[in-house]
């Protein structure tokens, strides 16, 4: 075991929703990052698909300090250190090795890999990882997949993310191994593109509701 605490959602605020981003033009980062939190959604993931994506971490870092800015699609272990140094305050991977959990706590970074199988689950509990991102949700088995780990893992929280969307956002956040979900859905290309600040805020807004109100049954 190398992690010795690992409490992930708490270092993310306990957001119900995790916004995943996908930013290809840095200008569109801070009045997205505002648009938000001003819906209540403070953990903003944002993904490195795009040749912006650091540049974004960076503005939004230190223009919108309300934000909790993380980074997605982490694979190698280098990445952390310049993840950070650009102002990213946790991590996220699509899977789990030693190797990414060794640079996440040498960099002192919250990290939330990722888990599918029995397997993987237990090979990140064994590197004392109890909090994990389930992805991709939608073709991994989905909520009856992770209903089935929740009696034999229970000491394991999941962020499930791929695939969810306000029609089955309860099938999730009503089982009780799964602390947040994540999803695109919140931000758009065509929403970045056309400025529609407004519409981000609404979505965030009602899926922050939604979320909050499956959550307290």
């Amino acid at each position: 075991m190398i992690m010795a605490k690992n409490d992930v959602f708490a270092a993310l605020g306990n957001n119900p929703v995790i916004p995943v981003l996908v930013v290809e033009n840095a200008e569109h980062a801070v009045p997205m990052a505002k648009a938000l939190v001003a819906g209540g959604l403070t953990a903003l993931e944002v993904t490195l698909r795009t040749a912006s994506a650091m540049e974004v971490v960076e503005r939004i870092a230190n223009e919108v300090p309300e934000a909790i800015i993380g980074v997605g699609t982490v694979t190698r272990a280098e990445q952390f250190a310049q993840v950070k140094k650009a102002g990213a305050q946790f991590v996220v991977s699509p899977g789990c090795t030693a190797t990414l959990a060794h640079a996440a706590a040498d960099n002192d970074m919250p990290f939330l890999p990722g888990a599918v199988t029995a397997s993987e689950i237990i090979a990140a509990m064994e590197l004392g990882i109890t909090d994990l991102k389930f992805f991709p949700a939608g073709t991994s088995g989905g909520a009856a997949a992770l209903k089935g780990f929740s009696t034999v893992f229970s000491e394991i929280r999941f962020c499930p993310t791929g695939g969810v969307k306000p029609a089955n956002m309860a099938d999730y956040l009503s089982l009780p191994n799964v602390a947040t979900v994540g999803g695109t859905w919140l931000v758009t290309a065509d929403m970045l593109n056309g400025g529609n600040w407004d519409e981000i805020t609404r979505l965030a807004s009602e899926a922050k509701a939604q979320a909050e109100s499956i959550l307290a049954g």
